[in-house]
């Protein structure tokens, strides 16, 4: 994925599909709840002097205004809930600065999880550009109307469910400063509001469903079940880019402004023309708008290969 390229309707019903996204909403969340034994602990900062989350923590935490993870690894015990409104920037790599979730990591509206970084990437490690730092999930990703989820270099051990949310049909929000540090944006100078999954693993399913952001990307990641995008409306014409990802079960495509399993040939250039197609390797079925690749110049046809 190359975010470099920025920037360049609204989502559409689909109750029963949503009716069922929320059931298992409940499911997961259940499921992680028993990981703490006590009342959560809170990590709390602004945007100007953000919390430090370090150490281990026997119970749940929760997040409220901005906290870092960049002092020493992190380990959560149970839960780590992102209250409405709140940054989680667990993008650096010095002193093993890690964070690890024994439970679910839940983000909750208007919320901003920044989670592992790595060298050339929409995150760059803020402390070392050149190092690589990860994150771990036993547990579920949940992200119900965040403002952007962004996920590096880490293992979900669970499903990655984002619904809703985002920074609107715009590519002008440029999002919160924590410490000095713009959340979007720090390693190419100010990046509007995303959501991207790189160079990851997740054991689950991943599913984005109802996104309205600039731009949101699924690359290079290695996922155990099924894969859905549905009903995501990016301003960025050059999303949502899905490339080179290994799927175990289907592939899932349906109502998104667009989808493209090829880059463009000049990162920040025009859209076209694009490069060779570098497809999915998927298990299952293609589904929707991920079935053949994507054309590579203007007015061009998709396929003949598989998306």
């Amino acid at each position: 994925m190359d975010v470099s390229r920025f920037p360049r309707s609204l989502p559409r019903r689909v109750p029963l599909l949503l009716r069922a996204v929320g059931l298992a909403l409940g499911i997961m969340v259940a499921s992680g709840s028993g990981a703490a034994a006590a009342g959560p602990s809170t990590c709390s900062g602004t945007f100007v002097s953000p919390g430090v989350l370090a150490g281990t923590y026997a119970s749940s935490v929760a997040i409220d205004g901005a906290c870092v993870v960049n002092a020493g690894p992190a380990i959560v015990e149970g839960n780590l809930t992102l209250h409405p409104g709140a940054v989680l920037l667990a993008a650096f790599a010095n002193n093993g600065s890690g964070l690890t979730v024994h439970g679910n990591l839940l983000v909750q509206s208007g919320a901003t999880l920044i989670l592992g970084c790595e060298p050339g990437s929409a995150y760059s490690c803020l402390d070392s550009p050149g190092s690589t730092s990860g994150g771990s999930v036993w547990g579920n990703l949940i992200a119900q109307q965040p403002l952007g989820v962004v996920v590096h270099s880490s293992t979900i051990d669970g499903s990655v469910l984002e619904t809703g949310g985002g920074g609107g049909f715009t590519c002008a929000n440029k999002g919160p400063t924590v410490g000095g540090f713009p959340v979007f944006g720090a390693a190419f100078g100010g990046l509007p509001v995303f959501s991207g999954f790189e160079d990851s693993t997740v054991h689950g399913n991943l599913s984005v469903i109802g996104l309205t952001s600039c731009w949101l990307g699924a690359a290079r990641t290695s996922v155990g079940g099924n894969v859905s995008l549905i009903n995501n409306q990016l301003a960025d014409d050059d999303a949502i880019e899905i490339l080179t990802n290994q799927i175990s079960g289907n592939l899932i495509c349906l109502q998104n402004s667009q989808v493209w399993d090829n880059p463009e040939s000049v990162p920040g250039g025009a859209l076209f023309p694009r490069d060779t197609p570098v497809p999915n390797a998927v298990s299952g079925n293609r589904v929707g708008q991920c079935v053949l690749s994507s054309p590579t110049t203007q007015g061009g046809s998709s396929g003949p290969g598989p998306f």
